[in-house]
């Protein structure tokens, strides 16, 4: 049994968008941040020893792997950072009787539904990754009892790799874009997601481990728009900051080719969220406009 007020652990990058969240509110919750060279999901041998040493009282996983497209021809490393790690994270936690927050994805659906996903549609990945990231699911949830899955979608931040900054980059080279406009979901910023594990974890320090809270929660910006959309709404922020909109032309999937088919309809119902914790992720627009302002 591990001490009730020892530590929580965050396992990630500092360079990744979420994990850096997290850390940057160390005011509101100090974390421990554990990522490579200590442990490295590549390796999850390396897992256990970090987490005996640092003897959480709860672990935030933020860690994945994250190349939609190179996990096709990169199977196994797929399901090993999104497969075997979170299974070896969560059967440590459940050992040791403590909570695990594993953060999932939209793309363990495959878009077809037409409407919002809630928590209780069938799954049906399309590619490797949604499909390493469905069995990280399954694998956390059989070996962790207090385990909190949550599903976010088009996650960004002012780091990393998203696309929020390869459009303002791609803008500094040129004046006309071509974007899919036939995907729809909803963006997330990463220290929106960042707030809501907070406010969980430290409901769960405050009053104690509910049942209720096993499972998994949808958790993503409110509201939704298409990569075209959204391209858009970014230009008309930074016209704001005196950047001159690009043309963005309005692509179909067919038109962007990939190794994997993305889903088209991902939106996220987050209801389930709000009802047992009283959370919700501000609507995507006002936090895009934030990040922008941050950003320009």
């Amino acid at each position: 049994m591990s001490d009730p007020h020892g530590p929580v652990v965050v396992i990630g990058d500092i360079a990744g968008q979420l994990a850096s969240a997290l850390v940057a509110g160390a005011d509101v919750l100090p974390v421990v941040l554990i990522g490579r060279p200590q442990v490295d999901f590549d390796q999850p041998a390396t897992i256990l020893p970090a987490l005996e040493a640092a003897a959480p009282a709860l672990v935030v996983n933020a860690a994945a792997y994250t190349a939609v497209d190179r996990a096709e021809t990169e199977v196994e490393t797929a399901m090993r950072a999104n497969r075997d790690a979170p299974a070896m994270l969560a059967a440590y936690c459940g050992g040791a009787d403590i909570p695990l927050i594993h953060v999932s994805t939209d793309y363990v659906f495959d878009g077809l539904k037409g409407a919002p996903y809630v928590e209780t549609d069938p799954t049906n990945p399309t590619g490797v990754y949604g499909a390493s990231k469905l069995a990280g699911e399954q694998a956390v949830l059989a070996a962790c009892p207090k385990a909190i899955i949550l599903r976010t979608s088009w996650v960004y931040a002012d780091i990393g790799r998203n696309f929020v900054l390869t459009m303002l980059a791609a803008r500094a080279r040129t004046d006309r874009l071509r974007v899919v406009a036939d995907q729809i979901g909803c963006p997330t910023l990463a220290s929106d997601l960042a707030d809501v594990i907070r406010q969980i974890v430290l409901r769960i320090r405050r009053d104690g481990w509910d049942d209720r809270y096993a499972g998994v929660f949808h958790a993503a910006g409110q509201g939704w728009t298409s990569w075209h959309g959204l391209a858009t709404a970014i230009f008309e922020e930074a016209a704001r900051h005196g950047t001159v909109p690009p043309v963005i032309e309005p692509i179909a999937t067919s038109d962007w080719p990939t190794p994997v088919r993305r889903p088209a309809d991902s939106r996220l119902d987050c209801t389930r969220l709000s009802k047992l914790f009283g959370l919700q992720l501000p609507p995507w627009r006002n936090s895009l406009s934030k990040l922008i302002d941050r950003l320009l």
